[in-house]
């Protein structure tokens, strides 16, 4: 039987999470077999992301066995729904929001998760899609003076993503999303991905928890989370994923900065001590300020986070209670 921690807020309200230490939350894989391999887990894993088997088989292997069971229950449910209204059932896809800080791993373990659903018999087609794609192209930021406020919630086209997520969600055979290119930073023009009826599709993005916006006359409007059916939020102190953003800028300099093609190339050519000073300008005055003030209050949205330790490594996970 696994150990469970029930905790009280600060504010002294029980918490609605239940907390798993790393060791009670591995022992609910159930002997599942681990699927992935050493191959499997290099292509996979993020430039900045120091995950290995074990942590994979520890915490994501019991966390895609727990989404399945998920993605089967609410299969069942949206069939009694069906039948209630006269309805012909049709499959809607199970969708999982994966939020969290830049340089926090956010993406490493959205793919470790499409993997590892995909190896599921319930569920063998995952897509993964990132929000990126639906940022405002530079020169639309430009024009309105919030280039330097890239990744904010302001800085996405909120209603091009609803209305993806929508079509989606409402069973549509093919929806395509804009690209959108790191190489660049920028859109691409003209091109597309599309996600044709998956059984599950995981939406990995800074700012897909947020809060739905005030209208002007009163109200609020629609929030993407309203259309996830899980949620996992990567978690870290704030001063241990700066460290890890600044480390992963100085890896990039000697890798894709490199690129005569990049958006960053003329950073490619800095000495450790300015690339350490730039990275952490850009930590403080962007990806700082947006952590605290727009993603991290989205954690308690979350139905389960994720929590690491210093070292980058899993340390816990909480569990929304149903």
């Amino acid at each position: 039987m696994s150990r469970v921690t029930h905790r009280r807020e600060s504010n002294g309200f029980p918490t609605p999470y239940v907390d798993f230490d790393r060791r009670d939350w591995s022992r609910l894989r159930e002997n599942h077999p681990m699927s992935l391999t050493a191959d499997d887990l290099a292509r996979l894993r993020g430039l900045e992301h120091p995950l290995d088997l074990q942590e994979v088989e520890e915490v994501y292997l019991p966390l895609s066995r727990l989404l399945t069971f998920y993605a089967e229950a609410s299969e069942r449910l949206h069939a009694v729904t069906s039948d209630f209204l006269l309805e012909r059932p049709q499959r809607t896809p199970f969708v999982i929001g994966v939020a969290g800080s830049v340089a926090v791993g956010k993406s490493t373990t959205s793919r470790i998760l499409r993997e590892l659903l995909s190896r599921w018999p319930s569920t063998p087609r995952v897509s993964l899609l990132t929000t990126d794609g639906f940022l405002h192209p530079n020169a639309e930021l430009r024009r309105r003076g919030i280039l330097h406020r890239k990744g904010f919630p302001e800085s996405y086209d909120r209603r091009a993503l609803l209305r993806f997520l929508a079509e989606v969600k409402g069973g549509k055979a093919e929806v395509s999303a804009p690209v959108y290119s790191h190489l660049s930073y920028d859109i691409v023009p003209g091109e597309r991905v599309t996600v044709s009826k998956p059984d599950v599709l995981i939406v990995e993005g800074l700012n897909v928890l947020g809060a739905p916006p005030v209208r002007p006359m009163g109200g609020t409007g629609m929030a993407v989370s309203d259309f996830f059916d899980f949620s996992v939020y990567v978690d870290a102190r704030v001063s241990h994923i700066e460290r890890w953003y600044v480390e992963r800028f100085l890896k990039l300099r000697e890798t894709a900065f490199s690129d005569p093609d990049s958006y960053f190339h003329r950073y490619s050519t800095l000495s450790d001590s300015e690339a350490e000073a730039t990275a952490l300008t850009i930590w403080q005055t962007i990806n700082g300020p947006n952590l605290v003030e727009n993603v991290l209050p989205t954690r308690q949205r979350a139905s389960l986070i994720i929590v690491k330790g210093e070292d980058h490594s899993v340390r816990k996970v909480r569990l929304r209670k149903l």
